[in-house]
C-alpha cells in the first residue's frame, strides 16, 4: 500500500514539484536567514577572539563593547598591574581614524595599537610580510578584507605609504583578521606609533589586556580589578557575549531576520497546504475506492504520512543543500560573507520547522480523506 501511495503522490507531476519547492523554499529561507544571522552576532565577539591568549579585558566603566568605550588614562594601565592576581598586563588602543590613500581617496579605519614588547593582539595568520617588521618605524599591518577593498588585492597593498591623521604610515604587513561587525579596514602598529596616529586627545588608552596568575580564578581577578581600581572588567567569555549582547539590544537586526524566517514557515505551509489539499481532492474517488476495497483508515493514515514523509525528505535536502552552497559561495568570493559557517544547531532547527509544516498541512489533508465515504467512488 505504501507503494501505491508514493505512485499517487508522484503521478501528478506538477503537484508533487510544487509540494517540494514549499518545503524547500522553506529550508532554503530559513537555514539562510538563521546563518547570516547568527554569523552577524558572532562578529560581534570577533575582536576579542582574535585575543585568545588574554583572560581580562579592562575599560573605562562606560565601555560597552570593542568598539564602544572610552580612553583611559595611560597610568590605569599601572594600577591594573599592581592588582593581586594579575600576572601581566599590557595596553591596546583601539580607535577610529581617517587615512588617504596614495590616489587621494579618504577611507575610515579602525587603527589597533599592540603593545611594544609582545604585538599581542596581533593575528596569528600573518599572510605577507614578516611580523616583526612590524617593529619598523611607521609600519602598520593591514587586514585581508581592507587591503582588497582599498587596494583591490593582496599583494597591491605591501609597501603604499598612507596618510593617517598626517603622520606617514607604511604598510609592511597583511594579516588574515577575523571581520567585525562594522566590517572597517583594521590596521594594526605599535602603541608608540598608534599614540601619534589616533587622534591627540588627553586619555587614549582603550584597554587593559589581562593574564591572570597560574591558580587563579578569572572571575575572582576580574571582581578584583574592579573593587580596586573602579575600572569595568570582563572576562573574555564575558565581553565576547557582551558584543553580541550590544547588537541584539542595539540594532533590528533580530526583528528583520526573525520576520524573514518566520514568512517563510508562513509560506511554507500556505504553499504545501494547498497544494497537498488539491492532491487529496483530485485523489478523493482512488482514495474512495481503496476503502471500498476493505483498506482501514489506518492503512490510510499510513499512506498519508508515507507521503507527507517523502515531500519533506526531498524537500529539506534540497533546500539545505542549496542554502549551504550559497552560503559557502559567499564566504569562497566574497569578503562580506568571509568566515561564514553554518552551524549544526540550524539544519536541526530547520529539520524541526519541516517536521512542524508537514504535521499540519498532513493533518489537514488527513482530515479530508478520512471524512471520505467508500460510496463516493459509485457516485
Amino acid at each position: 500500500m505504501m507503494w501505491i501511495a508514493i505512485r499517487m503522490l508522484t503521478g501528478d507531476r506538477v503537484k508533487f514539484i510544487g509540494l517540494v519547492f514549499g518545503v524547500a523554499f522553506s529550508t532554503l529561507l530559513i537555514t539562510q536567514q538563521l546563518t547570516i544571522f547568527v554569523n552577524l552576532l558572532l562578529r560581534g565577539a570577533a575582536a576579542v577572539h582574535e585575543v585568545s591568549s588574554v583572560d581580562i579585558w579592562v575599560m573605562d566603566p562606560a565601555g560597552r563593547t570593542t568598539d564602544v568605550t572610552l580612553p583611559m588614562p595611560s597610568t590605569d594601565l599601572q594600577r591594573v598591574r599592581g592588582v593581586p592576581g594579575v600576572d601581566w598586563a599590557v595596553p591596546m588602543i583601539r580607535s577610529g581614524a581617517n587615512v588617504r590613500t596614495p590616489e587621494g581617496a579618504l577611507e575610515p579605519v579602525t587603527v589597533v595599537g599592540l603593545d611594544d614588547a609582545t604585538l599581542l593582539g596581533l593575528p596569528t595568520a600573518v599572510m605577507l610580510g614578516q611580523r616583526e617588521s612590524l617593529r619598523e618605524p611607521d609600519a602598520v599591518f593591514i587586514d585581508g578584507v581592507g587591503a582588497r577593498k582599498l587596494f583591490g588585492s593582496d599583494a597591491a597593498a605591501m609597501n603604499v605609504r598612507l596618510e593617517l591623521n598626517d603622520q606617514r604610515a607604511i604598510i609592511r604587513g597583511l594579516v588574515d583578521a577575523e571581520p567585525t561587525f562594522t566590517s572597517g579596514v583594521l590596521l594594526y602598529t605599535r602603541y608608540s606609533n598608534a599614540l601619534n596616529f589616533v587622534p591627540g586627545t588627553r586619555n587614549r588608552l582603550s584597554f587593559v589586556l589581562v593574564r591572570a596568575g597560574d591558580g587563579e580564578d578569572v572571575a575572582v581577578v576580574a571582581r578584583r580589578i574592579e573593587t580596586e581600581t573602579g575600572l569595568r572588567a570582563r572576562t573574555s567569555a564575558q565581553f565576547a557575549q557582551d558584543g553580541i549582547d550590544y547588537i541584539i539590544d542595539n540594532t533590528g537586526i533580530p526583528i528583520n531576520f526573525g520576520i524573514t524566517v518566520a514568512l517563510g514557515v508562513i509560506v511554507g505551509i500556505v504553499i504545501v497546504g494547498l497544494t497537498f489539499s488539491l492532491f487529496i481532492r483530485d485523489n478523493i474517488k482512488q482514495f474512495g475506492a481503496l476503502k471500498a476495497i476493505g483498506v482501514t483508515n489506518a492503512t490510510i493514515r499510513q499512506m498519508v504520512v508515507a507521503q507527507s514523509a517523502l515531500v519533506a525528505l526531498i524537500g529539506y535536502g534540497l533546500g539545505l543543500i542549496l542554502a549551504i552552497t550559497l552560503i559557502e559561495l559567499g564566504a569562497t568570493y566574497s569578503d562580506a560573507f568571509k568566515g561564514f559557517y553554518t552551524p549544526y544547531q540550524i539544519p536541526l532547527i530547520a529539520a524541526g520547522t519541516v517536521v512542524v509544516m508537514i504535521l499540519i498541512t498532513g493533518f489537514l489533508a488527513l482530515r479530508q480523506v478520512l471524512k471520505t465515504e467508500p460510496a463516493e467512488v459509485f457516485r
